[in-house]
């Protein structure tokens, strides 16, 4: 099998991901997964799209991840993981991935701050006197 490399964005994070057959090894950033998440919650959402389709060890995964926190991270790599199983093998893993919404990207992006107020929609307190 050759490689197969996707990408996977949330909020500012963006994930490439590249998968080759292999034991079940996710290496980030030249790190393991447990050393690079260390809560079991974000362990949990990076690994959620290999356990509902049962691949856990069938690929090996190398990731670049860049930018934004780390629970955008975590759900950006779920993303990308998810869109390279569907590469791989679309009839089998895309009704289950998109049944379970692992396949959309969620839009949703940090409003810009406007000039004259201190945030996107806060005001300064208004004094009438």
């Amino acid at each position: 099998m050759e490689v197969i490399n996707a990408l996977g964005r949330r909020k500012s994070a963006v994930a490439r991901v590249y998968v080759n057959s292999g034991k079940g090894n996710i290496t980030i950033n030249g790190r393991e997964l447990e050393n690079y998440f260390c809560e079991e919650t974000l362990q949990y959402i990076v690994k959620q799209a290999l356990e509902l389709t049962n691949t856990q060890a069938q690929f090996d995964i190398k990731v670049n991840l860049d930018g934004g926190g780390i629970k955008g991270q975590a759900e950006a790599l779920r993303l990308a993981i998810a869109r390279a199983l569907c590469k791989i093998d679309a009839e089998a893993y895309r009704p289950v991935l998109k049944s379970n919404g692992l396949l959309t990207r969620d839009p949703r992006e940090v409003e810009r701050k406007k000039p004259g107020q201190p945030g996107a929609r806060r005001r300064f307190q208004f004094s009438k006197r």
